[in-house]
């Protein structure tokens, strides 16, 4: 494991460092507020690192790295309780025009799934934006456009930690989109879960390691708090929890690089990650904040850059529920004699 929370399957660790001392550097002269809006300075530096359009092509522009290094990007930036739109932006947004042989310039992107009726809610990061990739149903086929947010009609909103999450509406019968292939769609939805399940992770393992620090310095009726055995059931807890997340989420990772996110059973590896990061957060966020009284729950102290964090972000591109209903109908359907060998690969 890396002090970003993921393992680094071969990523250099120097790329590593430089990452996590970025989003320290910011994190040190930028407190948090209640309200989050994107960064103009810290994403041009990002830009001038090569760090914005990390998984982009070379040869439009891109630095040419593979989501290992966009998985260790985006749990530095957790790590230092930094929120930008890195993931949506690249991973996503202009993934996907470049997956559709589209232009994609320097612009601030993310993406929004529009309904039949062209109305698409919690969209992330679509304040500040500057263009929003839109994909929309046809029928039983698919279109995308590149557009300009005044060209959209953006409804302001926030999750549970103040990041942008916005309602988008859109005259599709006015967009001049190209034609998106089922699968590509099938890709951006993969993308998207998975993306979260990165997240929560990095955020689990903070906890973890505040939680850690903070029952050995705490002395409580003459002793450490980690000296007590109910305190020590707590952080086994945690420690456990945090690890099945993390355990699913690099599964699934890896199975979606080595097969090009087409793997058999990446959906049903994907709906685990997001499965066990959900019922981790619970058991870790509760257990935090039992380690740390009431000292956890003021703004001064960091604990709460992480634990809301996990809850906004375990709900996001799809519930609990609806992942967990994922595990149920797949297990279902491999029944007895599949299961064993849907669980093991």
């Amino acid at each position: 494991m890396t002090a970003t929370g993921i393992t680094a399957f071969g990523v250099d660790p120097a790329v590593v460092d430089m990452m996590g001392r970025v989003f320290a550097d910011h994190r040190e002269s930028h407190p948090p507020t209640a309200g989050v809006e994107r960064d103009s300075t810290l994403w041009q530096t990002l830009d001038e690192l090569g760090l914005l359009r990390l998984t982009g092509a070379e040869s439009a522009g891109g630095s040419g790295a593979g989501w290992y290094e966009a998985a260790e990007l985006l749990a530095a930036a957790v790590h230092h309780g930094v929120r930008i739109p890195l993931a949506e932006h690249d991973l996503l947004a202009c993934w996907l025009l470049e997956a559709n042989t589209m232009e994609c310039d320097k612009a601030v992107r993310t993406a929004a799934m529009l309904s039949d009726q062209g109305v698409a809610t919690g969209v992330p990061w679509a304040t500040g934006a500057e263009r929003i990739v839109v994909v929309w149903p046809t029928g039983d086929e698919y279109r995308v456009a590149d557009v300009e947010v005044a060209a959209l009609d953006i409804t302001p909103g926030i999750n549970l930690i103040g990041e942008p999450r916005d309602t988008v509406r859109a005259d599709v019968g006015t967009l001049t989109g190209a034609p998106l292939a089922a699968e590509l769609v099938a890709v951006l939805r993969r993308k998207s879960a998975l993306v979260r399940s990165i997240q929560v992770c990095a955020a689990l393992d903070r906890i973890l390691a505040l939680s850690i620090e903070h029952c050995g310095s705490r002395v409580q009726f003459g002793r450490p708090l980690s000296n007590f055995q109910t305190v020590q059931n707590l952080i086994s807890d945690i420690a456990a929890e945090t690890a099945l997340a993390r355990a699913a989420t690099e599964a699934a990772l890896t199975a979606a690089v080595t097969s090009d996110w087409s793997a058999a059973k990446l959906d049903f590896l994907i709906a685990v990650a997001r499965s066990c990061t959900g019922h981790a957060t619970s058991v870790v966020v509760r257990n935090a904040h039992q380690v740390h009284g009431a000292m956890g729950t003021t703004f001064e102290h960091r604990l709460h850059e992480f634990t809301r964090p996990a809850l906004a972000w375990r709900s996001e591109f799809g519930s609990m529920q609806h992942w967990d209903g994922q595990v149920t109908d797949a297990a279902l359907q491999a029944g007895t004699a599949g299961l064993w060998s849907l669980i093991t690969g």
